[in-house]
């Protein structure tokens, strides 16, 4: 198959990336930024996250091939993956791990942020010339992404943000995203013809989706106690960020409607890190959990905690 079949296959696919979003009408083309991430300037922003894996060496060895993460750290059950020596995707493993089943609570994809359009390009010329099976893509006008999974099924987004100066927010502070079709052989036309060596220096975590079990949970825990803005809602999802962003974590009930607390031992999101750039935001999430009575305890430099799924996450500044 050629390149461009190849390409033509993958943006067919874009409903088993998309599922449970609207779709409208093709949106036209914006120019990208270069610029530092916005997503990262923010008062809070996603850190790192970590995940269970079954087979360590297959899906280590797929985000570094695949997706050009580096290995900062190795230990006997795990290591540490990142880009410029930045730790951004832990994995461990254990001989009791299960597979996380479709609809358990946990992780509907990580979106590795790229530092601006044509590292998107790059990527993607990168994947298909290395025969990388695609879930879709999709143009949020917001962003652009590209959608795929690891080789046990956790999901990952490829973006790119256009600039935040030409995002559309309405009346009410939400913020205008969509679900349209992105031209993924213009995207990959557009990429430099050179030598992929990786994630580009700047990639990050923009922003992680969940699986949950109830959104007006979901919102009362992100929004309510934690103090994330609810950015926009889709049916049967809310997005929520800090400082403006369209959103640094997502919770959908598309596949898990109904999820109780994940068991220890599944795979997939184990816990993340959300870091405060300013402290007075960290200060003031701790004192609301303390005022909640919800149970959390000092640990790696923050305060750790889990959601209403068990999901876990750390608070450091």
């Amino acid at each position: 198959m050629n390149r461009r079949n190849f390409l033509g296959l993958a943006t067919g696919g874009m409903v088993a990336a998309t599922a449970g979003a609207p779709i409208a009408s093709e949106a036209g083309e914006l120019s990208m930024t270069t610029e530092t991430s916005y997503a990262l300037t923010r008062p809070a922003y996603i850190d790192q996250s970590h995940l269970v894996v079954k087979d360590l060496g297959l899906v280590s060895g797929f985000y570094q091939s695949m997706l050009g993460l580096k290995v900062i750290e190795k230990s006997a059950s795990g290591e540490v993956l990142g880009v410029g020596g930045l730790p951004l995707l832990t994995l461990t493993t254990a001989r009791n791990a299960a597979i996380a089943p479709r609809n358990a609570a946990g992780l509907f994809h990580t979106a590795f942020l790229m530092p601006d359009r044509t590292e998107l390009a790059r990527w993607l010329r990168h994947a298909a010339h290395n025969n990388v099976v695609l879930d879709g893509a999709s143009d949020h006008l917001v962003s652009e992404a590209i959608y795929l999974s690891d080789p046990e099924g956790n999901g990952i987004e490829i973006y790119a943000d256009r600039p935040h100066q030409q995002w559309k927010f309405h009346q009410d502070g939400m913020i205008e995203m969509a679900t349209l079709r992105l031209d993924l052989q213009a995207l990959y036309d557009s990429a430099p013809d050179e030598r992929w060596d990786g994630m580009a220096a700047g990639t990050a975590i923009g922003h992680l989706h969940l699986q949950v079990g109830d959104i007006p949970q979901a919102d009362a825990f992100y929004r309510d106690v934690l103090g994330l803005t609810l950015m926009a809602r889709y049916p049967g999802a809310s997005f929520f960020a800090t400082g403006g962003y369209h959103h640094h974590l997502a919770a959908n009930i598309w596949n898990s409607r109904g999820a109780v607390a994940r068991a220890d031992n599944l795979t997939g999101l184990s816990d993340y890190k959300i870091r405060f750039n300013e402290k007075a935001t960290l200060d003031a999430a701790v004192s609301k959990l303390d005022a909640l009575e919800i149970n959390s305890e000092k640990r790696d430099g923050g305060v750790f905690l889990r959601d209403p799924w068990g999901i876990g996450l750390t608070l450091s500044s």
